[in-house]
């Protein structure tokens, strides 16, 4: 009954092409506008100067409604921290009794079991209230330079498990009735220090007073984008945002399901056609797609399956990392000028075989796999495709420290060649896209 009632409101709201452009661009400014009051309010070299962080609006059910133009590796995979949060938070999940409140902000990085990308990616996200209901999550992605674990910089080359990779967090509340939780979060971060003895050299992070300051930015980053939010629900209505947000996301499925039909019919593929592609890592694990394009509907099946299994290493990635690799190189191919939303993914089923490196356990170590292994299967899409040569294939990372201090730094590699450009050498790439920083610029900052 209560569907019923709600029918005639979605359906009261007509798309207009010129508002949905509007729209667009809108939601997109949200996230955009909350990118630069992270990075002035950030005091890390990491995300102030090196801009290794992303921002997102998210529907109330944890949809990408748009981003901004930020990391791609991040994009796709806070979706899924946001959904993890949505179900844990709700009736059935495990803070159902807590449930969510106006003033609370969660914090989460774990990455096979709540949407993480690798554990130095931490996901701060915050809910927007209208009439006492959640009506959309606002949410940004930093990369802390330090958060513990084996190494300084956190992305420990030799790592085995998780745990010695830094703190690893499922859910927890940074933010509480507005207070924030400062004893809290300091011995989430500290907790990998008691693991010394089991795991040598393990540690807490080594840089507290920038790890707090930074999330801080977070919440103050999100703040302004639950502002933006509210002020545009009060001159439009709440109605006729989230009407919009649903026209945003449809049209990009339309997108998606219109250049699967040109691909399959250029290719000369059958109705219910199949491409596929293989790449391998430099162990020779190999990352296998099969990609099934069904011209009726316009969807596709992409499917891992022949994948390596788990390595004994760090360059597994959990889930959410192939999830960004696909919706990225999707938005790459569809030649319609879309945001970037949950809509690419609507007409896309995505099978990853458990217990293989895109799929690990909860405890395999996963720092290599953000950085180096997602590339290689953004590759793998683009190579089924046919839209390019192979990028190197890794971001080239760079890290460093001493008890006191770590330090970490993405320095890029070159992208392959496509039909109608040649390749480049010595940038970022497809799933990196922050800068270079600076001799004088981090040496300032420390």
């Amino acid at each position: 009954q209560q569907q019923q009632q709600q029918q005639p409101k979605v359906s009261a709201v007509e798309c207009d092409p010129i508002q949905l452009s509007i729209f667009s661009h809108r939601f997109m400014g949200i996230a955009e506008q909350m990118g630069r009051v992270l990075q002035r309010t950030s005091i890390s070299v990491n995300i102030k100067e090196r801009l290794d962080f992303s921002c997102a609006l998210f529907g109330p059910d944890g949809s990408l409604v748009a981003n901004a133009p930020h990391l791609p590796v991040h994009l796709g995979a806070m979706s899924e921290a946001v959904r993890f949060q949505v179900a844990y938070y709700g009736p059935a999940g495990e803070g159902g009794e807590q449930g969510l409140q106006e003033g609370d902000v969660l914090l989460s990085n774990h990455p096979q079991l709540a949407g993480g990308s690798h554990l130095p990616d931490i996901t701060v996200i915050t809910p927007v209230f209208s009439s006492g209901a959640v009506v959309f999550f606002v949410a940004s992605r930093g990369h802390h330079a330090d958060i513990g674990g084996i190494s300084p910089g956190s992305m420990p080359p030799s790592s085995r498990l998780l745990a010695e990779e830094g703190a690893a967090v499922v859910s927890f509340k940074l933010v509480r009735g507005g207070a924030f939780q400062e004893a809290g979060i300091t011995q989430l971060l500290m907790a990998p220090g008691q693991l010394a003895d089991q795991l040598p050299g393990c540690s807490g992070t080594r840089n507290l007073s920038d790890n707090l300051s930074d999330l801080k930015a977070q919440v103050a980053a999100n703040t302004k984008g639950i502002q933006l939010v509210q002020e545009l629900i009060a001159e439009h209505s709440l109605e006729v945002v989230q009407a919009y947000m649903r026209f945003i996301q449809a049209n990009a499925e339309d997108a998606v399901r219109e250049m699967l039909r040109d691909f399959s019919l250029a290719q000369g593929l059958p109705e219910v056609g199949t491409v596929t592609a293989a790449d391998q890592l430099d162990d020779g694990s190999p990352i296998a797609l099969a990609i099934t394009i069904n011209r009726r509907d316009g969807s596709a099946s992409f499917d891992f399956t022949g994948t390596g299994p788990e390595v004994y290493g760090n360059l597994n990635a959990p889930p959410a990392v192939a999830y960004s690799a696909i919706i990225y190189s999707l938005r790459c191919l569809v030649t319609r000028d879309i945001p970037l939303n949950q809509g690419c993914l609507a007409p896309i089923q995505v099978v990853i075989p458990e217990q293989c490196l895109l799929n690990p356990s909860p405890v395999a170590a996963v720092v290599g796999g953000n950085v180096l292994t997602s590339q290689r299967v953004t590759d793998v899409v683009l190579k089924a495709f046919g839209a390019a040569a192979a990028s190197q294939g890794c971001m080239n990372n760079f890290t460093f420290g001493d008890a006191g201090m770590g330090y970490y730094e993405t320095i890029a590699g070159g992208a392959g060649a496509g039909p109608t450009w040649h390749g480049r050498s010595g940038v970022h790439t497809h799933m990196t896209n922050t800068r270079i920083t600076g001799a004088a610029a981090w040496w300032w900052r420390r």
